[in-house]
């Protein structure tokens, strides 16, 4: 059930100790309401009525789609969806459950979760919850039975803004009070928020490590130094504060820009580390948070995107090539860079590598004159696509070409 503003409208563990393949499917054991008695509010005062999903309480965030059919686990503990309600726009989540296996970080992040349709039941051999139970063990505020649809069409039209839900019988006006007084996503520093709190060490999956990569945490995936450690990279994951002296005294054969939430804008600590590195001539790569940080330090400006980029199947192309791949995104500011030509930078010529096909958002940089490159989509993407995963063959070779 929905209704518009305008007139529109603790974990439990299942069978025992079996083996997966002889467990029965999972069952939620969270609490579920009869009636919609959950409300969804947007700053500009339009809301949806649903059923309480997760927890039961209030939370507030930046609302934003992601259009997966599949990863809401990957989606859920990514650290860019910090202080985001992350709205579905697959209508049937939960089928597969919760596995031990997939997280992307060591919790949860999203600020709220939102779904049309929500399976009660895991049916899979490597479900051990339910989504319903994970997030109301995680403390996650959610809403399930409203129209989805109806509310990713609101935001494309109108952007993503700010959101609240709370109890769908408290006075509308007040919540829309609340919303309106939270924190926007504009001027947000939460990459520290979400990083590691100390430095820590992913081995090289090969007997001998061949580079050593020194990866700034800005909000990092766990299938990122996975990716680089499968290619013979022992890979020193820093805090986001770390500055370039601490990056330079591990002498790594090149230095990784990961991921994370927030404002590129706000992250000046990060530029002036890059800005650094790419004086000490180690070759650099960054993605997604880590192609924004990049862009800053090579000069160029960032902005807020309407309504951003989240989910698979984004359409990519390559500018050298023309060849397109198909790419998982999540980001919801981009670099302001000429799509075409070479622009003249500090450290030397840079030109925009990869294009969103669907608007036109830079999507990669290329310098010419210094080992380094970044791309705004996701090459370590799981469950995937993988279609850009050679990129990460591309940075150990810029390594290898350095030595």
């Amino acid at each position: 059930m929905s209704v518009g503003g305008d007139g529109s409208g603790g974990r439990t563990s299942t069978a025992g100790g079996l083996p997966g393949h002889l467990r029965g499917p999972a069952r939620s054991t969270a609490s579920h309401a009869s009636r919609p008695d959950v409300r969804l509010m947007l700053e500009d005062g339009r809301h949806f009525v649903g059923e309480a999903f997760g927890v039961r309480g209030e939370t507030f965030g930046e609302v934003v789609f992601a259009t997966g059919m599949t990863g809401y686990q990957e989606t859920l503990t990514d650290p860019s969806y910090h202080r985001q309600i992350v709205v579905m726009t697959a209508p049937h989540i939960g089928n597969t459950g919760v596995n031990d296996d997939d997280n992307e970080s060591e919790r949860i992040h999203v600020a709220g979760f939102v779904v049309r349709d929500p399976s009660r039941i895991a049916s899979s051999w490597r479900a051990r919850r339910t989504l319903d139970d994970e997030l109301a063990d995680a403390g996650v505020v959610g809403v399930s039975g409203i129209d989805t649809r109806a509310l990713t069409r609101h935001l494309r039209e109108r952007g993503a803004m700010r959101c609240g839900i709370g109890p769908a019988t408290e006075d509308p006006g007040e919540l829309l009070q609340r919303v309106r007084m939270s924190p926007s996503m504009v001027g947000a520093d939460l990459a520290p928020q979400v990083s590691t709190r100390a430095p820590y060490v992913v081995r090289a999956a090969t007997d001998v490590p061949y580079f050593r990569v020194a990866a700034l945490d800005l909000g990092m995936k766990r299938a990122t130094p996975n990716a680089l450690s499968a290619l013979g990279c022992e890979v020193h994951v820093l805090p986001a504060r770390s500055g370039a002296d601490e990056l330079l005294e591990l002498t790594p054969d090149g230095v990784f820009l990961s991921n994370g939430p927030g404002d590129p804008a706000a992250a000046d600590y990060a530029v002036q580390a890059v800005r650094r590195v790419l004086d000490a001539g180690v070759p650099v790569f960054g993605i997604c948070f880590g192609n924004q940080v990049l862009a800053r330090a090579l000069g160029f400006e960032t902005y807020k995107l309407t309504y951003g980029h989240r989910g698979v199947n984004q359409p990519v192309a390559e500018t050298a090539t023309g060849r397109i791949m198909v790419t998982s995104h999540n980001h919801g500011f981009a670099v302001q860079a000429p799509l075409d030509g070479v622009t003249q930078t500090p450290y030397g010529r840079v030109e925009v590598s990869h294009v969103a096909l669907n608007d036109n958002v830079v999507e990669g940089l290329a310098c010419l004159d210094v080992p380094a490159f970044s791309v705004q989509f996701h090459p370590e993407a799981a469950p995937g696509p993988h279609d850009a995963h050679g990129l990460f063959e591309r940075f150990r070779d810029l390594m290898a070409a350095r030595r």
